[in-house]
């Protein structure tokens, strides 16, 4: 597998991945332009072939500038259990201190065992907490279309790396 940031032909691609994988699937229009303007702060994994096999979305919050927030991760069935995803993260939190980022945040639902072991794995190597907390109730969440939305949790990790020093400007 090969990581790299996303460019705009990848969305089509991430769209279709979202869906089959069964997350909460945006337009094809959103991936695209995730992949423009997001594209520095997300990451693909392409198979031997060039397809892309996985992604990760994220940005860094406007109103937290030292906080990234991951949106979505989403694997292929067919590359399942190769550690794909944590490859990923770990491609994103090699910028962060570069970056000035010191906290990672996604939300969970509660019942998604892979992602919350994923980031608890996360934050034991980098030798630091992840706090859960809620976040998102149904209440967040409109009714109707047939379809229900679980609550979601947040999960922040951090701090990340060393503190930030003071310096004389």
């Amino acid at each position: 597998m090969r990581l790299t940031h996303p460019s705009p032909e990848d969305g089509p691609h991430m769209w279709r991945l979202a869906g089959e994988t069964g997350m909460d699937v945006n337009s094809p229009y959103a991936y695209t332009l995730w992949c423009r303007d997001f594209a520095a702060t997300s990451v693909v994994a392409r198979d031997a072939d060039g397809r892309v096999a996985a992604y990760v979305t994220g940005y860094v919050r406007p109103d937290s500038p030292d906080t990234y927030f991951l949106w979505q991760v989403a694997v292929d069935s067919a590359h399942r259990g190769r550690r794909l995803a944590r490859r990923m993260l770990d491609f994103i939190g090699e910028t962060f201190a570069e970056q000035g980022l010191r906290y990672l945040e996604a939300t969970v639902t509660p019942d998604n065992k892979a992602s919350r072991a994923l980031f608890a794995s996360f934050a034991r190597d980098l030798g630091t907490e992840a706090e859960w907390s809620p976040l998102f109730t149904e209440e967040h969440f409109p009714a109707g279309g047939g379809e229900n939305h679980d609550p979601e949790d947040l999960v922040r990790i951090g701090p990340i790396g060393p503190e930030p020093t003071a310096s004389d400007d």
